[in-house]
């Protein structure tokens, strides 16, 4: 069986990768939800004048990876608390955002946002919404930060929070750590 989560927190490249190596996630997929068709690209998304988030479209087993889990690595991957940014990433494209699939998504993201706050000093900021329509991004954006490791923002920003996220989740990776 297979479900789906969506979470926006900021660059998708590090969401995608980071999600990609856990055990119970079949396929991260960057993309785009929030805005319309017509602007589901990434030079309109950059521009910041669409409505459209940077997101990471998960298909994963609940039977090995409950949606709670995803949630609190989620967590882990960004900071909750900056409005419209992430690091140097600047722009409502960057926004952090939980896009629920159906009821008990919304409710279990709603109830992890009450009690997420309890943890940060700072007002968590993170939008809970209803997943709408989901366009994947263009095919070089998908695996890009694992296929592009020198390329400067992979390497300078991305590759030290995969290297501590794989340290941190050691024990949910897949065999491979990919």
């Amino acid at each position: 069986m297979s479900s789906q989560a969506t979470f926006a927190g900021g660059c998708f490249w590090c969401i995608e990768a980071a999600f990609n190596m856990l055990h119970g996630v079949h396929r991260a997929t960057s993309g785009y939800m929030g805005g319309s068709a017509a602007t589901a690209n990434y030079r309109a998304v950059c521009s910041g004048s669409t409505d459209h988030a940077e997101v990471v479209q998960l298909d994963y087993d609940p039977a090995l990876i409950s949606y709670g889990q995803l949630l609190e690595i989620f967590f882990a991957l960004h900071d909750p608390t900056s409005l419209n940014r992430q690091g140097n990433d600047v722009g409502r494209q960057y926004r952090s955002a939980i896009f629920a699939h159906d009821e008990q998504q919304f409710a279990e993201a709603s109830n992890f946002l009450k009690q997420a706050q309890a943890d940060y000093a700072q007002p968590v900021v993170t939008e809970l919404n209803r997943a709408g329509s989901f366009y994947p991004a263009e095919d070089y954006h998908q695996g890009y930060a694992l296929a592009n490791p020198q390329q400067p923002y992979c390497a300078f920003l991305i590759a030290p929070k995969l290297a501590a996220f794989r340290q941190h989740y050691a024990n949910r990776l897949k065999p491979t750590g990919r």
